[in-house]
């Protein structure tokens, strides 16, 4: 009865020094991503078709969180990396229906299924790019209203390099958003690039600076009296035989011209 007693005690002793050294057990580097695969949380990635040529898109379950182009997988899972200081995983299932279509199509109205993981920007990146969501397909704004429009007129420069740092571009659309002169700037994948998108989405980018380089930035509407950024309701609202040209708001106003309420071209410069 004694020598039992003792093997119990001396038992219980073994399981406690067990239990007291799992603080010093650490877990292999790939249990963790392993088990968010498992349940559907991991960071995956797509190699999808768009007007652009084969696109890499990483998603989480924030939502989207990064696009570039089909270049080397390793070097775009590097990037992911020295982001977001998380691993990403090529997908074993196909892309949502609703991302496939909008990285194939840009015209695409529907994407209400797709989320931004913006996490990595500070809080005004992240303002500059939500901005660049509400352009209208088939239209562009200048650097200077996307700056006004987010309460910071004064960081027309910064909002220029914000948007050169979007993480998802072509899904958030900075290739909508031009110069203040109003020509057609640069584009993370190229300048080619970004008018070649512009003309899928029915803008044509050579008009657009013809009319920047006669100095003009907004169109009036003779017949009801409001004036316009470039290309607002349209490329089409460019060629309106109707309108009357400004240098500037100001001289629209000064010739009773109110601003239009859609592209509310007053609040840019």
């Amino acid at each position: 009865m004694k020598t039992q007693k003792t093997h119990s005690i001396a038992g219980a002793f073994d399981v406690s020094l067990a239990l007291r050294s799992l603080s010093a057990v650490r877990a292999p580097g790939s249990l963790a991503p392993a088990v968010l695969r498992r349940v559907g949380l991991a960071d995956r990635y797509w190699t999808l078709r768009s007007p652009l040529g084969a696109l890499r898109v990483a998603a989480g379950p924030a939502g989207i969180s990064l696009v570039r182009k089909a270049g080397s997988a390793a070097a775009f899972e590097r990037e992911f990396r020295r982001r977001y200081g998380r691993s990403v995983h090529p997908a074993s299932e196909p892309a949502p229906r609703p991302l496939r279509d909008a990285v194939a199509n840009p015209r695409t109205r529907e994407r209400r299924d797709i989320r931004f993981d913006l996490s990595g920007l500070t809080e005004f990146e992240q303002a500059v790019l939500r901005k660049a969501l509400e352009i209208p397909q088939g239209e562009v704004r200048p650097y200077g209203w996307i700056a006004r429009e987010i309460g910071r007129p004064d960081a027309v420069r910064a909002a220029g390099t914000a948007l050169a740092k979007n993480p998802v571009p072509l899904l958030i659309p900075c290739h909508r958003v031009v110069r203040s002169d109003g020509r057609i700037g640069e584009y993370i994948f190229g300048t080619p690039a970004k008018r070649a998108l512009l003309r899928t989405e029915g803008v044509e980018p050579r008009e657009l600076e013809s009319l920047a380089a006669t100095g003009v930035r907004f169109l009036g509407n003779a017949k009801r009296g409001f004036f316009c950024l470039p290309t607002c309701g349209g490329f089409e609202s460019l060629r309106r035989t109707n309108r009357v040209a400004f240098r500037s708001a100001r001289e629209a106003l000064a010739a009773g011209f109110e601003p239009c309420g859609d592209c509310r071209p007053a609040l840019a410069s």
